[in-house]
This record gives C-alpha cells, sequence and structure tokens, in this order.
C-alpha cells in the first residue's frame, strides 16, 4: 500500500478532490456515469467543496452514502446534512443525484435492502462502485464497520445494519460492497490517526479497517496521520 503524504488537511482534501474528478471523467467515457461512495468527516466534506471546482461531468455523477446515523432528517449527526450542504451550494447537481441512506425506514434492514437495490439499478449487479471513500478512526473502525459488531461478518448483503455504536444505530456499506469498488480512496489526517493509518498499511486485520481490500486502494494523509509510518 502506497500512501501520498500531504503538508496538511487542506491539501490532503484538495488532493483527494482531483482523484474523484480524474475517476468521474474517466467512469463517464467508460460507462457513462460515476457512481461513487462517500463517508463522513471534516476532511470528506472539504473534499466535496474543492471537488465543486473541477472539471467533472456533472450530469453523469451519482453520490451515494457509505454509512450513515438513524437519526432525523437534517440532524446534525447525518451524514447526509453535511454531504448536502458541501455540495448542492457549491456544485451543479441535482438533489436526486445525492443517493440517501433511508435510515428513517421503521424496518432498517429492509432499508438496506432496498438502499443496495438502488445502487445496483446504478452501478450494476453485483453492485460495483465506481469509487469509494473511505476514512480511519481512532479506534480502527471504517464506514460504519466498527470493533466488535456483528455486521464484520455480514457476506450476503451489500448494506446492512449495525448495533448501536457512539449513541447511535447506522446502515453500511459492508466489506464485499467496499471490496468490488473499482477504486478504494482512503483518507486521514491528523495526529490521532497516525497509529491506525500505520496498522492499515500493514494490513492489520485486527481492526476493522485493515480487513478491506486493498488492490484498489488510493491513500492519501497528511503529514501529522503519517508520522507513524
Amino acid at each position: 500500500m502506497n500512501i501520498d503524504v500531504l503538508p496538511d488537511a487542506d491539501a490532503t482534501a484538495r488532493k483527494a478532490a482531483e482523484v474523484l474528478a480524474a475517476e468521474a471523467r474517466k467512469a463517464h467515457a467508460a460507462r457513462g456515469r460515476f457512481v461513487f461512495a462517500v463517508s463522513g468527516g471534516t476532511t470528506p466534506w472539504q473534499m466535496l467543496r474543492h471537488l465543486a471546482t473541477q472539471d467533472v461531468p456533472w450530469g453523469s455523477v451519482y453520490v451515494a452514502q457509505v454509512d450513515e446515523r438513524v437519526a432525523p432528517d437534517g440532524h446534525a449527526d447525518r451524514n447526509l446534512t453535511h454531504l448536502r450542504e458541501s455540495l448542492l451550494a457549491h456544485a451543479p447537481i441535482r438533489p436526486e443525484q445525492i443517493l440517501a441512506m433511508p435510515v428513517n425506514d421503521p424496518d432498517l434492514d429492509a432499508g438496506a435492502a432496498h438502499y443496495a437495490r438502488t445502487l445496483e439499478a446504478l452501478a450494476g449487479t453485483p453492485l460495483t462502485l465506481d469509487l469509494v471513500h473511505l476514512g480511519l478512526g481512532a479506534d480502527g473502525h471504517t464506514a460504519s464497520l466498527v470493533p466488535n459488531d456483528p455486521v464484520l461478518d455480514v457476506t450476503d448483503r451489500d448494506v446492512a445494519t449495525t448495533n448501536e455504536y457512539q449513541g447511535r444505530r447506522r446502515m453500511t456499506l459492508t466489506y464485499p460492497a467496499l471490496d468490488r469498488a473499482r477504486v478504494v480512496l482512503w483518507l486521514a489526517t491528523g495526529a490521532g490517526k497516525a497509529e491506525m493509518l500505520a496498522r492499515l498499511k500493514a494490513a492489520d486485520r485486527s481492526i476493522p479497517a485493515g480487513r478491506v481490500r486493498q488492490g484498489a486502494a488510493v491513500v492519501l494523509a497528511d503529514r501529522d496521520a503519517a508520522k507513524g509510518l
């Protein structure tokens, strides 16, 4: 796993936007659309704002969610809230091109299955996303694949639900969906990520992030996150 080290979080977000734009143009030329999924976090929202300044075929872009907390629409805990704020006001993309996880469905498991079908309609069966952006938690989680949750062992679904984590249940893409993505774009910023980034690089399967297939990985980190390498 090669890691591209940038000076700071903003430079990392800018570089990630360049990677996204290039992959969008490539997917548009090859398949007529670009379907990618985004995780939550401050650096990803910066990445999306920078993406709005890039040469992107916006009419053929579809933005999915890697994971989402069960919380009301518009709540600050929802990744969707920040995703919409980052893109709709800055990029020429229509609201319907942002694909929200149905975390307010009274039957969460049924909602997860419906979301998987929605993504398959755009990205094929089996689901093959053009790019998945992943972050790295201080406990080694990625997406909402968190330590000791049964979701880590899901192999027969591309979208699943979790037990409560940090006060909320979640909906998340599973390892099969992540591992079929054409590109996996990892972002790690801040000194708090240094230990886990080193373990990710070592493919340490004792942390959830270390179980994601590395063959399609592009890893961008700032100097603080990379200081343990």
